[in-house]
């Protein structure tokens, strides 16, 4: 049976669009880090490891779900703290695929404590939308009056900033009256504080410019000046306002709306004040006009910057390295595994057979041959002891039946031997001669005696 040239073209076109698993890992890892870019992420960290590769790894959870990351050598040398399981962190991070196993994961490029983290996040947010919308425009900034006639000062009535201002606009210039809309600048209500004040300066038109700030502080002390309300509330002013927030350092959203940034509240009552620098002044503020200008092209040049360095990095090398040094790590943990496992088989064995060879050991067998002959010597021991007693009794009786008829018993009786000369007993008196030396025993010694003369019975 043969197939129709339509049938064999509708199979090519079938197994074109079939995919191998690792086809498919790799083109949802390059659809993932060129489609999401980078993304803001917080969580807490469980799982948290550092092999001596340098690179780390964790998981991100919140109360609901979690995302695997790493975090490679590079990177994580900037973090300015030890990371541990359960630490809140905010990590800026690239979505990608670790195509070995098919993990979506994250791979984090900086990674700071949740807390100022997290606004300064809001910050970049809050700022990016408002540039966004054209709040920052240098169009919609309107110019400082050449010779203001009143000045209006929001700020707390009780801080550092409003006494310096004061000091130099008496210093600088005397006659020029000041208004003041006392408002808490730290805090939770300070935000609508502030932008009430505002919008009262406005409503009363009292004021030809107004100086919006405090002194410094952290970037929490300075937070209701990043407020969206503030910001709003400041471009949609009719007065110009000079926004005088901490030091030169110190950047707030409230610089980038206000019509003119003054990098201290002292610097603020000098632009407003009318004396011999007046021109110096002036240009400062165009200077200052400038500046922003440039810093809002810049911030527009730095996102596109952003975006072509993101695609440049989803095909970087270093990307095709990293994933090759986060399987190696995976290797080397299975093989560790697989060490002890393999370790823990092999011990087992050993003691097995070491089991089976104490078993058979000739050890135990000359331990039961010893007790065994130790059992046998007792045994003997007795077996003579008993024949020793028995021949002692039998020689005792021996003894006994000797005695009986000793010749020493029979002169412990009172009875005695004579013996002559030459040890023979005598027993007839005429067989022995006078003058015959005798030897009598008895029971207590011997008696010698010479014969005298012999008399028979």
């Amino acid at each position: 049976m043969s197939l129709s040239p339509r049938s064999t073209s509708n199979s090519s076109t079938n197994n074109q669009n079939i995919y191998t698993v690792s086809r498919l890992n790799s083109e949802v890892r390059l659809l993932l880090e060129n489609e999401m870019g980078i993304v803001w992420l917080v969580g807490e960290i469980s799982n948290f490891s550092a092999p001596v590769s340098g690179h780390w790894y964790l998981t991100l959870k919140d109360s609901r779900a979690q995302v695997k990351c790493a975090m490679f050598r590079g990177n994580n040398r900037r973090v300015t703290f030890k990371p541990v399981n359960g630490n809140q962190v905010l990590v800026k991070a690239r979505l990608s695929l670790y195509e070995p196993r098919g993990d979506y994961q994250l791979i984090i490029e900086s990674m700071q404590p949740e807390g100022d983290g997290r606004l300064q996040q809001e910050f970049e947010k809050l700022k990016m939308s408002l540039a966004a919308e054209g709040l920052f425009s240098q169009s919609l900034k309107k110019p400082l009056p050449q010779h203001p006639k009143r000045v209006g000062i929001i700020t707390s009535k009780t801080g550092a900033a409003l006494f310096d201002i004061l000091d130099v606009l008496k210093r600088r210039d005397p006659t020029l009256p000041v208004v003041v809309y006392p408002t808490t600048v730290q805090g939770e209500a300070a935000a609508i504080e502030i932008a009430q004040a505002i919008g009262r300066a406005n409503s009363r038109n009292e004021c030809d410019v107004l100086i919006v700030g405090r002194g410094g502080g952290s970037l929490e002390d300075l937070w209701c000046f990043n407020h969206e309300i503030v910001a709003r509330t400041m471009a949609a002013s009719q007065i110009p306002i000079i926004s005088a927030v901490g030091h030169e350092i110190d950047v707030t959203i409230a610089d980038y709306v206000a019509d003119v940034r003054a990098p201290t509240p002292s610097a603020a009552a000098e632009l407003v004040s009318n004396d011999s620098a007046h021109k110096r002044e002036s240009l400062q503020s165009r200077d200052q006009r400038l500046r922003n200008a440039l810093r809002y092209y810049l911030t527009k040049q730095k996102q596109s910057l952003i975006t072509l360095v993101q695609t440049l990095n989803s095909h970087h090398p270093k990307h095709q390295l990293q994933r090759q040094s986060q399987l190696l790590d995976e290797c080397e943990y299975r093989l560790t595994a697989a060490m002890k496992q393999r370790l823990a088989q092999e011990a087992l064995r050993l003691n097995n057979k070491q089991n089976r060879l104490a078993l058979l050991s000739p050890e135990k067998r000359l331990s039961e041959q010893s007790h065994r002959l130790q059992r046998a010597e007792s045994r003997l021991k007795q077996a003579m002891q008993r024949q020793l007693n028995s021949a002692e009794h039998q020689f005792a009786l021996q003894i006994s039946k000797l005695d009986t008829v000793s010749p020493l018993a029979t002169l412990k009786r009172g009875y005695s031997i004579t013996q002559d000369a030459q040890g023979k007993v005598v027993t007839q008196a005429d067989s022995v001669m006078p003058g015959t030396e005798l030897t009598t025993q008895v029971e207590q010694g011997i008696i010698v005696s010479t014969v005298v003369r012999t008399q028979t019975s």
